[in-house]
């Protein structure tokens, strides 16, 4: 492979790393400018939710379907396709000027978002073969999916106060153009790909059980979990994922080739993955909940409360993660990481009411930046091994699957528990904000169950050994511009 390819291939990596911050971004950056959309656009309490459900409900919808439509038509092609509809929704949605507009807007970006979070780990896997180039590859990766979060915080409470809500949104058109460009540019050209059919009856049994698992999940609070509603939507996505199976094993060319789970770091990283998220979600929103609400700190302040575990997040992501996988293999690290997570979330679950931020927050901060760091590269790659080349995008539409319902589902839980335990303490008499704090310790301590149960999952299940290159994967031809 010549120099030029070698270094092109880097840089394609840094585009993909851009187009996927994009995504990761949103997922905060518009929660630090929902009282402003309130205001300017004149939503109730209940509607506003809905800038924010309408675009989870079709990411976590479209991810599988996404993910196997690039393995069927090009994964460079299709991932153009999401990061310009992902533009293009987001210029819509900074020109909104109405709540059905915006809302509408926001379903459409989700689309996208899909699109680009289930293949930019499968063109990664077609672009670094080698074991500790991949290992590399996936450690930036990592750093972007979850230290990008703490980022939106910042550059969402930034944009707000200086310019208006509307530059949360419009600041993606130059970034979305720019990454089209580039990634004509630097992405090699799809592979020859032996086109099946698509499988329309599994296709819409999926992203239908999908799309009412997660408005189940995302309305669950709000509507009660043991309401008709609630349990008749997570009844009825149960029975089209019932559906969806029986047809793929009777389907000539399935959506989702069953064996997949049968490999079985493909399996229990998936699981692993879906607790690990749980228990992140658990830390960085409640902890965000902590400072504002507890200690009275601003939307900015938040974020800048995040930078040091943010910073160290980045620096052992791309300088450790990759080493200690290579010497050790995937298992030691990620169990080391997932045991940082669960100390960073006790730390948290002992945090006072008049806590001070260099002794009740930083140290939680620190060790969570640590164990970030170095956890989402095993549990990528290990979700990632033993895949033929030809269903990379749909092991890839799976891992982000699992993230985002485990995130999801963990959020709601904690949520419920957390306001259930503060109702509890303030009826017994306590202060509202020890009340608050009280209903926080809870939910932390659920968090660190999940944690737990991660690690017992990842050291039963999980191979030890470093995978090697993508079975049957060919060299990556000379990238050329198209």
């Amino acid at each position: 492979m010549t120099e030029l390819t070698d270094r092109r291939r880097w840089l394609a990596l840094y585009v993909l790393c851009l187009a996927d911050l994009m995504i990761v971004l949103d997922s905060t950056i518009v929660n630090v400018a929902l009282p402003s959309i309130r205001t300017d656009l004149g939503f109730s309490e209940a509607s506003l939710a809905w800038v924010v459900n309408a675009y989870l409900l079709t990411f976590g919808g479209f991810l599988l379907l996404a993910g196997r439509l690039g393995d069927l038509f090009g994964q460079k092609r299709v991932f153009l396709f999401g990061i310009a509809e992902f533009t293009i929704a987001s210029l819509l949605c900074g020109l909104s000027n109405s709540q059905t507009f915006l809302i509408v807007a926001r379903a459409i970006q989700g689309l996208g978002a899909a699109v680009v979070s289930a293949i930019a780990l499968s063109l990664i896997m077609i672009l670094f073969t080698e074991p500790a180039e991949r290992a590399k590859a996936m450690g930036m990766i990592g750093f972007v999916l979850s230290g990008g979060g703490a980022a939106g915080v910042l550059l969402g409470g930034t944009l707000t106060d200086l310019l208006s809500w509307h530059w949360i949104f419009l600041v993606n058109v130059p970034v979305g153009i720019a990454a089209v460009l580039l990634c004509r540019l630097l992405l090699p050209p799809d592979a020859a790909i032996k086109r099946g059919s698509l499988d329309v009856a599994g296709a819409i049994t999926i992203t239908a059980s999908l799309m009412l698992a997660v408005y189940a999940i995302v309305n669950g609070n709000q509507k009660g979990w043991t309401s008709g509603q609630t349990l008749g939507m997570l009844g009825a996505a149960v029975v089209l994922l019932a559906a969806f199976i029986f047809i793929e094993t009777r389907a000539a060319t399935p959506l989702m080739p069953l064996g997949i789970w049968k490999i079985r770091n493909v399996a229990s990283a998936n699981i692993t993955g879906a607790l690990l998220a749980a228990a992140m979600f658990a830390w960085f929103f409640l902890s965000a909940l902590y400072l504002q609400r507890v200690l009275g700190y601003s939307a900015l302040e938040v974020g800048f409360a995040f930078l040091p575990g943010t910073i160290l997040w980045g620096a052992s992501s791309l300088l450790l993660s990759d080493k200690l996988v290579l010497r050790f293999g995937i298992k030691p690290p990620l169990i080391g990481g997932l045991a940082l997570y669960l100390l960073a979330l006790l730390l948290f679950a002992r945090a006072p009411v008049d806590g001070n931020y260099f002794v009740d927050v930083l140290p939680g901060m620190l060790v969570l930046g640590i164990g970030g760091g170095i956890t989402f590269n095993p549990i990528l790659l290990a979700a990632m091994s033993g895949v033929q080349p030809s269903e990379a995008g749909l092991a890839s539409g799976v891992v982000n699957t699992s993230f985002m319902f485990g995130g999801a589902l963990g959020l709601a839980v904690l949520a419920s528990a957390a306001a259930s335990r503060t109702d509890s303490l303030s009826s017994s008499g306590h202060d509202p904000l020890a009340a608050l704090n009280g209903g926080y310790h809870l939910a932390f301590m659920i968090g660190a169950a999940f944690a737990v149960a991660a690690i017992v999952v990842a050291a039963a299940l999980i191979r030890a050994e470093m995978p090697a290159a993508m079975h049957g994967a060919e060299p990556v031809p000379a990238i050329e511009a198209e």
